[in-house]
Order: C-alpha cells, then sequence, then structure tokens
C-alpha cells in the first residue's frame, strides 16, 4: 500500500507543466523515475488529468495495474477533447479561467462543480491552493495506452461535474476495467475514500 500511495499523492499533487507535444513530458518523467525505484509490483493510480500519465507510464515494467478514479484514460494517440465532445460538457469546464496559458477553476466552479460533495471550508482550502494547468495539457496525446496490456480498475463518479460520468463509463468499459460506481463528485478519492482504497486494494491483490 505504501507504493500505492506514494504514486497516488505524486501524481495527484503535481503541477501539470505540458511543454511536450504529446503528454506532459516532465510528468511522466517524474512518473518513470518512481517506477524503476519499486522493487515488486505496483499499482499505479490516476485521478483526473494524472489518467494520461497511468496511461503512458503504465507500461513500465513495474506496474502490475492500473487505477483510474474519475481519470481520463484515452487510446494511444486518441484525440480526447473529441472523444469528450461525444457527451455533454461538464459544468465545470465553463468555470476555467485562463491567465496566459494557465488555467484554473474560479471559485464557484470548484466548490460548486469540483468538489461539491465536501463539507465548504475544506473545499476553500483545496481551491486556495489548486495548481494552476498548462492550456496545452488539453489537448496533449499519449503514445501509449497501458490499459490495452494492464489489469485496470476504474472508479466512476456519478455526480462529477468535471468529467462526464456517462464519459467515465464509456472509457471504463472500453479497457474492460473492473468499474465501482461512487456517487460522488469529481474528487471522490477525498469524499469517498474507503471505497477509493477498497478499490486500489483489490487491484493490488489482482496483481500479485
Amino acid at each position: 500500500m505504501n507504493q500505492t500511495t506514494t504514486l497516488l499523492r505524486s501524481q495527484l499533487k503535481r503541477r501539470q507543466d505540458s511543454s511536450n507535444r504529446s503528454l506532459d513530458f516532465h510528468a511522466f518523467a517524474s512518473a518513470q523515475r518512481v517506477l524503476a525505484r519499486q522493487d515488486g509490483p505496483t499499482v499505479l493510480v490516476g485521478h483526473s488529468f494524472s489518467g494520461m500519465i497511468v496511461t503512458e507510464a503504465g507500461m513500465h515494467p513495474n506496474v502490475s495495474a492500473l487505477v483510474y478514479v474519475a481519470a481520463r484514460a484515452p487510446d494511444a494517440g486518441e484525440d480526447y477533447p473529441a472523444l469528450a465532445k461525444r457527451f455533454p460538457t461538464p459544468p465545470a469546464s465553463a468555470g476555467i479561467i485562463f491567465d496566459g496559458d494557465e488555467g484554473r477553476l474560479s471559485e464557484e466552479a470548484f466548490l460548486r462543480d469540483f468538489a461539491g460533495d465536501l463539507p465548504e471550508a475544506k473545499a476553500k482550502v483545496l481551491y486556495a491552493v489548486q495548481e494552476p494547468f498548462q492550456k496545452a495539457l488539453l489537448t496533449g496525446r499519449t503514445t501509449q495506452a497501458a490499459w490495452r496490456t494492464k489489469p485496470s480498475f476504474y472508479a466512476v463518479s456519478t455526480e462529477d461535474r468535471t468529467i462526464n460520468p456517462d464519459l467515465e463509463r464509456f472509457m471504463a468499459k472500453r479497457m474492460g476495467a473492473k468499474t465501482i460506481e461512487v456517487k460522488a463528485s469529481h474528487v471522490s478519492l477525498i469524499s469517498r475514500p474507503d471505497e477509493i482504497t477498497a478499490l486500489i486494494l483489490e487491484a493490488s491483490r489482482a496483481s500479485a
């Protein structure tokens, strides 16, 4: 569980700096370094944008299983925005504010559409420390899809207003993932930690 926790935290806290034309090279390289230090089978977990990193870095031989938590799960070379347009646009998209190439959610969108099931005080703390993302990240593409060859697990957030829940279901079904549905906002790993932890542990046991 220590390996899983380390990777989960590194993915969730990483500032998205997407200067690479396909994928966030710095985040990918960091994930690769962490994976190389593991001394056994490792479950790689990603939330939201970090699903892109899981999809790419999950090809590492130390990765035994993948867990997506309300996360992007593109195919190799796939145009994710085009895929997302096949589903109704989630409300959070309208709350993105750009300052040059950096984007972040407005306070209203963050509290209502990103972390809507958290106590307001806690959600405001998370809003205050949210890291901006680079505009290029929205259109970044992976070059490979680890979920095509690795056991995969997906936690759908049924009340998600940041990624359409039906899009999450589509990606989970396409990858043949063991899927759970959690009545939660986009941040189910915070609002429903027991269910998410159980799924990660299941992935760990399944790949042992």
